[in-house]
């Protein structure tokens, strides 16, 4: 039986087939080279070295791609306090191997089809019909991609059908939210949620898998706020939509990061706009915990989380 990668402790030795998420050629402090390597199952990743690179099969190693499937021996080690794979050998899948894909490619807990249908009806429960119009369209033009989309290359939601599982879960507390603040627009807040993170799909280059190594062209140009901005001007082209409800959703769209630092030029100036900055956070942020703690013996710390400050995550010994 598979072993899953969040499973292995320090000193665990490894020999199994993963998917390598990022690949990198580098250059030491001391000038030789090693290769940096991001690897993944259905369980997570891991930072992986090959630190060897005057070996017999270097040449094959250079070799290795983003997206590649390859069976890895090697040693677990820590560094930084996160625990990191020294690759002994390695070498990419035969025709002849027999592996099950879906074991190596973290997804969604639900179908893209099954959270393609939630979000849908989500958005068709908008009253606004203009609203209603904007968020149907996108949802249907992207339809292909975001059935398998990561909402992110690395860190929260970046599995197959991230994106749309970082939507419906943001939409299950907007609800609950519009219901505590009955001053918040439900209609308003909803289309917020679900087109704020849209563009990502033509930010972002991601295979069937969801696996994304690197960015588009205009993503890194441009990035998905710009992008999402030029993608609701052109909804709102096509259908004549008032002025006000366009530039108010486009806010939306450009406030959600909130920080100028983090891609957004202006803080939000409604609360429904301060309402989705609030709710991407707390989805994105929570998920990273829950990934972290997998891994955790009830009573243990985890390893430093980067996209949170570097703050180690405490899993208690009490509870379900």
């Amino acid at each position: 039986m598979r072993k899953n990668l969040s499973e292995y402790k320090k000193d665990d030795k490894v020999l199994d087939f993963f998917m390598v998420k990022s690949c990198e050629l580098r250059t030491s402090n001391k000038g030789g080279e090693y290769m940096d390597m991001v690897i993944s199952d259905n369980s997570g990743e891991m930072v992986a070295k090959v630190w060897d690179m005057n070996r017999d099969d270097t040449a094959a190693v250079k070799d290795i791609q983003g997206r590649d499937i390859v069976k890895i021996q090697g040693v677990v080690t820590e560094w930084n306090g996160a625990k990191q794979l020294k690759i002994l050998k390695i070498r990419k899948a035969a025709e002849s191997d027999e592996v099950n894909v879906s074991e190596l490619v973290k997804s969604a807990p639900y179908s893209g089809e099954r959270l393609y249908d939630m979000v849908c009806e989500k958005a068709e429960d908008i009253k606004d019909k203009e609203l209603r119009l904007i968020t149907l369209t996108l949802i249907e033009d992207n339809a292909g991609k975001l059935k398998y989309f990561p909402a992110a290359s690395k860190n929260h939601h970046a599995i197959k059908g991230g994106l749309l599982y970082h939507m419906y879960r943001m939409l299950l507390h907007a609800e609950m939210l519009c219901d505590i603040y009955p001053m918040l627009s439900k209609d308003l807040l909803v289309c917020g949620v679900i087109v704020h993170d849209m563009a990502k799909v033509e930010e972002i280059d991601a295979d069937e898998f969801g696996i994304a190594d690197s960015y588009t062209f205009e993503g890194q140009m441009l990035g998905h706020i710009i992008q999402g901005i030029k993608m609701l001007e052109t909804v709102c082209e096509r259908f004549k939509i008032s002025e006000e409800k366009k530039i108010m959703v486009q806010h939306m769209i450009l406030s959600h990061h909130y920080e100028p630092e983090f891609g957004s030029p202006k803080k939000p100036m409604f609360p429904e706009a301060e309402m989705l900055h609030y709710l991407d956070i707390i989805d994105a942020r929570i998920y990273d915990m829950e990934s972290v703690l997998e891994g955790v013996e009830p009573g243990e710390f985890s390893e430093k989380i980067w996209s949170m400050d570097n703050r180690k995550m405490y899993k208690p010994s009490f509870g379900e």
